[in-house]
C-alpha cells in the first residue's frame, strides 16, 4: 500500500481534515460515544485519530442491537425435527443451471465504479481507483455445511492487489479465515466493533474497527458502517460479542456503493437510504430464507431484498447470498426467479436489476 493511509471518523459524512499514517484507529471512544441509530452533531469535526494499533473498548455484548429475539431451544428442536436445513432432492436438481460465466475483470480507472461476483457475498468492487473485496470467501467449504455448488467466480490469481477488504460480521460463510490467511498483513481492513483483535491477533496490522454510523476515509474513498438486521456468533460463547452491518463505500465523485452484508428486512434500510441518499448500486442478498419461520429475521427473501433496495433509494441493484453454498431449504434457483418478477412487480426498470451470474462484472455507467 505504500503511502496511502486510512482516517477514521463518525458521522456526518466529511473530507478528513488530518490524515494519519498507517491505520488511525480511534473515533468515539466508551462513553463518549454517539448512541446506536444516532449521527454526529452537524458540522462536528471529526475526532483526532489515535495511534496506529490502537485498540478500542467495547460493551462485552451488543445483545441490546438485536431487532429481533434469537431462537429458543423450542425451535431448534422444531428445527431439526423438519430436518429444514436444506433443499429437498427435487430443489438439488437445478445446480447444473445455476448461472457461473467467469471473465476478466474489467478495466477500470480512478473515477470508476466496477463490481465482479465471485459468489456468496464475496465481490470485488472497484471503486475510487481501489480494489476492495466483500467478505471474501474463496474456499471450497465452510463450516457446518457441504461444499460450494458453484466454483468462485474470479481467481485468486486474477485478482489485481488488494487495497481494502470490509467485513460485516463474523460468521463462517463471511469471514473465512484460510482466504484472510491469503492477503498481505498490511492489507487494510474495515471491520465490526468488536471484531479487531480477531484481526489483530492474525498479525494484520492496519485493522480499523468501527461502530454503526461511523466512517473511515482510505485514498479518498469513504467507508461508513450500517446498521444490519442480524447477529454474530463464531463459536459457543460468543454470540453477539461482535456487532454486524454493512458498508457504504462513497469515492471522491460521491458515487456509492451499498453493501448490505447479511440481513434481514426492517426499518434500517430507510434509516440507511435517508442518510446516505443517491445510492448508485445496492448488493443485497436474496438467499438463504427457507424456513421463513425460522430465517426471516436475519435473512431477506428476494420479494424483502426489492423492497429494500426501494427503501434505501438505490439506482441499481445486485442479488448476492445464493446459488454458491446450500445454507437453507429453499430450491437453488428459486431466489432468481423470484426476484426478476418482485423487480418486475414492483414496476421497475429490469435494466437496473444487475442479476449477475457468478463471475459476472457490471461497470456503471458501462
Amino acid at each position: 500500500m505504500g503511502a496511502s493511509s486510512v482516517t477514521q471518523q463518525t458521522q456526518p459524512v466529511q473530507r478528513a481534515q488530518g490524515v494519519a499514517q498507517g491505520v488511525a484507529q480511534g473515533g468515539v471512544q466508551g462513553g463518549g460515544q454517539e448512541p446506536p441509530g444516532r449521527a454526529a452533531a452537524p458540522g462536528a469535526a471529526p475526532p483526532v485519530p489515535c495511534a496506529p494499533g490502537t485498540v478500542r473498548l467495547w460493551p462485552r455484548s451488543f445483545a441490546d442491537r438485536l431487532t429481533a429475539p434469537l431462537p429458543g431451544l423450542r425451535a431448534f428442536a422444531r428445527f431439526a425435527r423438519e430436518a429444514a436445513l436444506r433443499p429437498r432432492p427435487e430443489g438439488l436438481a437445478d445446480i447444473p443451471l445455476l448461472p457461473y460465466e467467469p471473465g476478466p475483470l474489467p478495466r477500470v480507472d480512478s473515477r470508476t465504479v466496477a463490481v465482479t461476483w465471485a459468489g456468496h457475498a464475496s465481490w470485488v468492487v472497484r471503486v475510487g481507483g481501489l480494489t476492495v473485496l466483500t467478505d471474501p470467501v474463496w474456499s471450497r467449504r465452510i463450516l457446518g455445511t457441504p461444499a460450494r455448488v458453484t466454483p468462485v467466480g474470479v481467481a485468486w490469481s486474477a485478482l489485481p492487489r488488494v487495497d481494502a477488504v470490509v467485513i460485516s460480521h463474523n460468521h463462517y460463510d463471511h469471514l473465512d479465515a484460510p482466504t484472510l490467511r491469503r492477503l498481505p498483513r498490511d492489507t487494510p481492513v474495515f471491520v465490526p466493533a468488536g471484531l479487531g483483535r480477531w484481526f489483530t491477533r492474525r498479525r494484520f496490522t492496519r485493522v480499523v474497527e468501527l461502530d454503526w454510523w461511523e466512517g473511515a476515509e482510505l485514498d479518498g474513498t469513504r467507508f461508513d458502517f450500517v446498521p444490519a438486521h442480524h447477529w454474530s456468533k463464531r463459536g459457543l460463547r460468543d454470540t453477539c460479542r461482535s456487532l454486524w452491518g454493512g458498508w457504504m463505500l462513497t469515492d471522491a465523485d460521491g458515487q456509492r456503493v451499498y453493501f448490505a452484508g447479511d440481513t434481514g428486512y426492517g426499518h434500517w434500510f430507510a434509516r440507511i437510504g435517508e442518510r446516505y441518499p443517491g445510492i448508485d448500486l445496492a448488493l443485497l442478498p436474496i438467499g438463504a430464507y427457507e424456513p421463513r419461520w425460522w430465517l426471516r429475521d436475519v435473512h431477506c427473501d428476494p420479494e424483502e431484498a426489492v423492497r429494500a433496495a426501494i427503501d434505501v433509494g438505490a439506482r441499481r441493484m445486485a442479488p448476492m447470498h445464493w446459488g454458491t453454498f446450500l445454507l437453507s431449504a429453499e430450491p437453488v434457483l428459486e431466489p432468481l426467479g423470484r426476484v426478476r418478477a418482485a423487480w418486475r412487480g414492483a414496476g421497475l426498470d429490469p435494466a437496473d436489476l444487475w442479476d449477475l451470474p457468478v463471475g459476472g462484472s457490471r461497470v456503471l455507467g458501462g
